[in-house]
């Protein structure tokens, strides 16, 4: 499993807007092109919806969708 200290520490104290609770650190599968990742991220413990902040998309998510896209 991928783990992010930085990104659960900078989400910390966030609230899910839905739910309002507290988003607690958790394990969250993603998915691409018949890959999966586990990976620890910001979650609502209430309703399961995550957060995957730009800075993990736009960087390590974005460099594995063009290594499996390369395939």
């Amino acid at each position: 499993m991928q783990h992010f200290p930085e990104i659960i520490a900078r989400y910390e104290g966030w609230v899910c807007q839905k739910c309002n609770e507290p988003l607690v650190p958790g394990k969250t599968q993603l998915a691409y092109l018949g890959s999966v990742f586990d990976v620890e991220l910001p979650v609502c413990p209430k309703c399961g919806m995550f957060i995957v902040p730009e800075e993990l998309a736009m960087g390590k998510i974005l460099e594995v969708e063009q290594v499996l896209e390369d395939k």
